[in-house]
């Protein structure tokens, strides 16, 4: 994908360096880093624009916590929302989608008094970063009831992600009626990341892009947060698969990185023995 930089991000990155935090150090390439991130979502968005894409895929974005004058949680600037913003231009309502387990607080608050885009957050809530996304933030003014947020306990597997994702979605599109979509796909809500507690494994996360993309609107794929890094290639690589309608051979080919693949050197991240602390009743309810 060719990679572009509007004005607007190159202004939010000039913000950020002087309000970073221990989770967000400055380091040599940062603007470098932040124009090429966010430039590349944002060209996403353009060519969905000027249809020249039906999908588009960037996994270096996904940055869903940074705010408009504050870096935040490993996030220094929001192409997220700087990609709807473009979006915004051709479309009149945007559906965001956020799978990471952490909550995209960067995202809603951006667009937490407007109607013209919905943000829908899947993630873990109770002494967790970034401590935002109860139920009951639901979005103001214009905004309110535009904001939707699912708290979810430790221990999430394929079997219970799939019974409240893809019926709250569902009925999200066909009451929101979007004319496109934005999907975030943290790769930190699989089983054995280093900073998470969940427990999906690759299909159950990968079934997820499979029943957004169903829809058959514009969307725009993003990366995001995923701290065990062979599961986060394996994945996004499985994902991508799915995008563009391939099937992905289980074996991995050989390589200069094949050993960080061991012992199974295959694509799958399986799930664990982990136990799920999300009853049928609390899934329910929130529901």
């Amino acid at each position: 994908m060719q990679v572009s930089c509007s004005r607007t991000s190159m202004w939010f990155c000039i913000r950020y360096v002087d309000n970073v935090g221990d989770d967000c150090p400055v380091f040599d390439g940062l603007f470098e880093y932040c124009a090429l991130n966010a430039g590349s979502s944002i060209e996403g968005g353009l060519r969905i624009n000027q249809g020249l894409s039906d999908v588009c895929i960037n996994w270096s974005g996904g940055l869903h916590h940074a705010k408009k004058a504050e870096a935040s949680g490993f996030c220094y600037i929001n192409d997220i929302v700087l990609a709807i913003i473009e979006l915004l231009r051709y479309h009149q309502r945007v559906l965001y989608i956020d799978i990471d387990i952490h909550h995209g607080d960067g995202v809603e608050e951006a667009f937490y008094t407007t109607d013209r885009v919905m943000t829908v957050s899947f993630h873990k809530y109770g002494e967790y970063f970034p401590g935002t996304g109860d139920v009951r933030d639901i979005g103001y003014g214009r905004g309110k009831y535009y904001s939707v947020n699912f708290p979810l306990r430790e221990g999430m597997d394929d079997f219970s992600y799939q019974s409240i994702f893809e019926p709250v979605i569902r009925h999200v599109v066909e009451w929101y009626q979007p004319e496109a979509i934005v999907l975030q796909c943290g790769a930190d809500s699989l089983a054995g990341d280093r900073l998470g507690c969940f427990n999906l494994s690759s299909a159950g996360h990968g079934s997820c892009v499979s029943f957004v993309q169903s829809f058959n609107l514009p969307l725009l794929v993003l990366g995001g947060g995923g701290y065990t890094i062979r599961n986060v290639a394996r994945a996004w690589a499985y994902e991508t698969g799915i995008v563009v309608g391939k099937e992905m051979a289980q074996e991995l080919p050989a390589g200069d990185y094949l050993e960080y693949y061991g012992p199974a050197y295959n694509l799958s991240v399986p799930a664990s023995n982990m136990a799920n602390a999300n009853s049928r009743e609390y899934l329910d309810k929130m529901k």
